[in-house]
């Protein structure tokens, strides 16, 4: 079975170490700049940890700074693609609009090609 890291976060009330200490939730809310620092102050203590040992043996100290670390991924991740998706969602969004405005412009053009005869036709059809 796959362990959930966000089930062991809630089951073990993990705090991370941001400005004293903050929850999981409250981690959704840092930005990713805040996200980066404290991954490198669990990503330290997680060295200067296996650097302390002489065995090869994972303590329930190290196996927690690593589910935070990969918690702490798994949230930056998120963020980077849904701030991708915000920024194409931008893009294609300004592109709509001038296609629209070039639309309306070609609109225009093809209005201003057209005799007075037939522009009074099409008054007149909609007046009615």
């Amino acid at each position: 079975m796959e362990k959930n890291i966000f089930e062991i976060a809630s089951r073990e009330r993990l705090r991370f170490p941001f400005k004293g200490l903050v929850s999981t939730e409250d981690l959704w809310a840092l930005p990713v700049k805040d996200l980066d620092l404290v991954f490198k102050t669990l990503n330290s203590q997680l060295k200067q940890s296996s650097e302390e040992s002489l065995l090869d043996t994972k303590t329930q100290q190290d196996e927690e700074l690593e589910t935070k670390i990969e918690i702490i991924k798994h949230i930056v991740g998120v963020k980077i693609l849904e701030e991708a998706a915000k920024f194409r969602a931008k893009k294609n969004k300004e592109q709509k609009q001038k296609i629209l405005e070039v639309i309306a412009s070609k609109q225009d053009s093809a209005l201003e090609g057209l005799s007075i005869e037939e522009l009074q036709k099409m008054v007149e059809e909609l007046g009615k």
